[in-house]
């Protein structure tokens, strides 16, 4: 199974996924990018520059597979805060 790296880019700056995660498609990658962003809104809040960032997936080559925008994310987020009865 192929390897895909989900590095971070805020402005200038790259955060480096080491490890990367195997998984069965590009399609998979797309899913799991999603999660994290999403993830990570809910733990660090949806602030500004959070909200400028965005997910390199890489393959092993380094080769950019695809780009995920973190504000893409929150699109589809269904809205925690409607009441249900």
């Amino acid at each position: 199974m192929p390897r895909y790296y989900f590095n971070t880019r805020l402005d200038d700056e790259l955060i480096a996924d080491p490890d990367g995660e195997e998984l069965r498609d590009p399609d998979r990658a797309w899913e799991v990018a999603r999660a994290m962003i999403r993830e990570l809104l809910k733990t660090e809040g949806g602030g500004g520059a959070l909200l400028s960032a965005i997910i390199e997936v890489t393959d092993d080559e380094g080769e950019i597979v695809l780009e995920f925008p973190f504000a893409e994310a929150i699109l589809d987020m269904p809205d925690e805060s409607t009441t249900r009865h």
